[in-house]
C-alpha cells in the first residue's frame, strides 16, 4: 500500500465530461466492456469533476472502499429494524451491565496482501480511532483487548450499550501492518488500499475508478467482476449516460422519475425516504463562527420562510417528505416525537409574518432595499453548494428567492465538492446545503450524537467530528451521556432524554430543516438481478451509501443481457 501522507484537498479541476466519454470509461485497459453481457458494473455517485485518489475510510476526502475494500465486523441495515448479520465478526455479546462487550471473528479471512486478519488488527483499529479526534464519529471510549487471534474484548468505564452499533458496524478494520506508520490517519491519503472485502482497486485515474472482484474473498468472488465509478459533470451528465443506458447504477435526481419504466428500458427505481436536507449553519460565534446565521433569531425566521412545497416540487419532483424540527424521522421514530414541540413536522408552507416578526423582536428592523438589518449590518448570507448537485442547486436557488421576499439576502455559492468539504470541516463558511445521515442502527441517538455532542466538533479552523455547525449545549451533551447507559430497548427510560435534545434543537435550530429526502435510486434490472427494492430493502440501495453498496454488490448476478 502506497501512502501519500500529504492531504490534497486543493480545488478539484472540473472536468465537464461528454456523454460519449463513458463508453470510454467503460472500456479499461484490460479490455474489459460494460456494453451487454458484460460482467462490469458501471455506477455513478454524483461524483462532479475529476477523482482525487483517497482510499482512506475515515478520511473526509474518501472516493471509495467502505464495505467494498474495508469490512465492518457486522452489517446494520438502517432502513429495516433487523438482526446485524456477521461480516468480518461472527457473534458478540454484552454483559449485564453494558461495560464489556465479546466479540468473535471469524476464521480463515486474509488481507489482500495474503496477510492473516487477527484480532490484533480490530484493536489496532479500534485504538487509532480512539488516539484521533476526527476518526471518532461514535465518541468511543472504549479499550480493546485481543484475548486470542478470533475472540476481542471491549471495556468501559460506564455503560456503553450505544456503542454497539458503531463499534460493530461502522468502524472499518484497517491491517494493522500496513497503518501502524502512519502519523494522522484521519487525513493521509491511501493510494493502495489493503482490505479484507470482496473488492480489489484494479486501476485509478480522475475521470474514473475501477474495482474488481477479490478472488480471495472469505464470502466467494462476487459475479460482479469489476465495478466502475465515473466522474461527469454532474446530474444533467449522469442523467443524460443513464438515458443512453451506459451505467447501470445511479443515485440521484432523474427527469421525469414516474416513468422510469417507460424513458429507460430495463431500468428500475427505489425512492427511500432516510437522509434529512438541512441548511446547515456555522451557528457557534463562541467557536468561531462569524455572520448574522450565528443568531437563532435568523436560523428561526429562515425556517419559517421557506416554501418546503415550492421546494419539493421544483428541485425534488415531491420526492421530498415531512421532516421534523426535532430531526427524527416521521415514518420511523413517530412514536418518540415530543408532544412539547411547537410543530411535530416543518410546515411545507412559508409563514413571512412569523419570521418578519423574529427578526424585529430580535431587533431587526427592515431597510429601503427590503433587507432586515441590526446595528447597520444587514442579514446577508452566502449560501454554498456543490457544483454539478442539480437538485441541491435548484433547492438554494428556490430557497434563496424565498429568503429574499422575507427581507434576508442570500447569494448562491457553487463550489466543488473538495471545496466544499474543506470549508465545511474548518468553519469557513456562513450556510450550506447538505444532508444529515443516519446512524449504524435504525435509532436518533446516532444522528443526534453525531451533529449535536460538543464531543464532535471543533473550534473554526480545526477539524470537527460529524458536527460542522458547531453547536454546543451542556443540557444536549448530559441528555446524550445519560441515553449512553441506557439499554436502547428501554424506551420508557429513554424517552425524557430524547424529550430534551429534541425541544433544544428545536429552539437552537444549527441545522435548519428542509425535507426528508427522496432518496432516488435507478439501477439496471435487465442486466443485474438481486437489486434492493421497495419490498426487499435488504441495504439502503444509495450506491454513493456504505457500506450498504458493498451488500448490493455482493447480491447481484449479471443476467449477460
Amino acid at each position: 500500500m502506497r501512502v501519500s501522507r500529504s492531504a490534497r484537498r486543493g480545488a478539484r479541476t472540473a472536468t465537464a465530461l461528454l456523454v460519449g466519454a463513458v463508453v470510454a470509461a467503460g472500456c479499461g485497459p484490460s479490455g474489459t466492456s460494460a456494453g451487454p453481457g458484460s460482467s462490469t458494473l458501471v455506477a455513478y455517485t454524483g461524483q462532479s469533476g475529476d477523482y482525487q485518489v483517497n482510499f482512506n475510510p475515515y478520511a473526509p476526502t474518501n472516493i471509495g472502499g467502505t464495505g467494498t475494500i474495508f469490512q465492518t465486523l457486522f452489517f446494520y441495515n438502517v432502513v429495516r429494524d433487523t438482526e446485524p448479520a456477521p461480516r468480518l465478526g461472527t457473534g458478540f455479546a454484552w454483559n449485564a451491565d453494558g461495560t464489556r462487550l465479546s466479540i468473535t471473528l471469524r476464521d480463515g479471512v486474509t488481507w489482500s496482501d495474503g496477510r492473516k486478519f487477527t484480532a490484533a488488527d480490530v484493536v489496532f483499529t479500534l485504538d487509532m480511532i480512539s488516539k484521533h479526534k476526527g476518526m471518532n464519529s461514535s465518541g468511543y471510549a472504549g479499550r480493546a483487548e485481543a484475548v486470542d487471534d478470533k475472540h476481542v474484548v471491549v471495556t468501559f468505564d460506564r455503560p456503553s450499550f450505544a456503542d454497539g452499533p458503531a463499534i460493530l458496524g461502522r468502524t472499518y478494520i484497517v491491517p494493522a501492518h500496513k497503518w501502524k506508520d502512519i502519523a494522522d490517519p484521519a487525513v493521509t491519503v491511501v493510494e493502495d488500499p489493503v482490505g479484507t472485502g470482496p473488492y480489489l482497486l484494479e486501476e485509478f485515474k480522475p475521470q474514473a475508478f475501477t474495482l474488481k472482484a477479490n478472488p480471495g474473498y472469505w464470502g466467494g468472488e462476487p459475479a460482479v467482476k469489476k465495478v466502475r465509478y465515473l466522474a461527469l459533470s454532474g446530474n444533467q451528465a449522469g442523467a443524460a449516460a443513464l438515458k443512453a443506458g451506459q451505467i447501470d447504477w445511479q443515485t440521484g435526481p432523474v427527469p421525469d422519475l414516474e416513468d422510469v419504466a417507460e424513458n429507460y428500458p430495463g431500468y428500475r427505481a427505489v425512492v427511500t425516504p432516510v437522509n434529512q436536507i438541512a441548511l446547515v449553519t456555522c451557528s457557534s460565534a463562541a467557536l468561531g463562527c462569524r455572520g448574522p446565521q450565528t443568531d437563532p433569531a435568523v436560523r428561526q425566521a429562515i425556517y419559517h420562510a421557506i416554501d418546503r412545497a415550492q421546494v419539493n416540487a421544483l428541485a425534488f419532483e415531491n420526492t421530498g417528505s415531512d421532516i421534523s424540527p426535532s430531526f427524527l424521522l416521521p415514518r420511523r421514530d413517530g412514536a418518540l416525537i415530543s408532544d412539547k414541540l411547537r410543530d411535530r413536522t416543518a410546515p411545507m408552507k412559508p409563514d413571512p409574518a412569523k419570521a418578519q416578526q423574529l427578526l424585529e423582536s430580535a431587533g431587526y428592523t427592515k431597510g429601503p432595499d427590503g433587507i432586515h438589518a441590526r446595528n447597520g449590518e444587514p442579514v446577508s448570507l452566502t449560501l454554498s453548494v456543490v457544483a454539478g448537485w442539480t437538485d441541491y442547486i435548484t433547492a438554494a436557488d428556490t430557497m434563496a428567492q424565498q429568503l429574499q421576499r422575507a427581507g434576508i439576502k442570500v447569494t448562491l455559492q457553487q463550489v466543488s465538492w473538495n471545496e466544499f468539504v474543506d470549508a465545511r470541516d474548518r468553519g469557513n463558511y456562513q450556510v450550506i446545503v447538505d444532508s444529515l445521515y443516519q446512524g449504524p442502527a435504525p435509532d436518533p441517538y446516532y444522528l443526534y450524537n453525531y451533529f449535536y455532542s460538543t464531543a464532535q466538533t471543533a473550534e473554526v479552523g480545526a477539524k470537527p467530528g460529524p458536527n460542522v455547525s458547531r453547536f454546543s449545549d451542556p443540557r444536549v451533551d448530559q441528555a446524550l451521556d445519560a441515553l449512553k447507559l441506557l439499554d436502547p430497548t428501554d424506551t420508557a427510560a429513554r424517552q425524557p432524554h430524547l424529550e430534551t435534545i429534541q425541544t433544544r434543537v428545536e429552539q437552537a435550530m444549527p441545522y435548519i430543516p428542509v425535507l426528508t429526502q427522496g432518496t432516488i435510486s435507478v439501477y439496471h434490472d435487465a442486466k443485474f438481478t438481486g437489486w434492493p427494492t421497495e419490498n426487499d430493502l435488504y441495504a439502503f440501495p444509495a450506491v454513493w451509501a456504505s457500506p450498504d453498496n458493498a451488500e448490493v454488490l455482493v447480491r447481484l448476478k449479471p443476467t449477460g443481457k
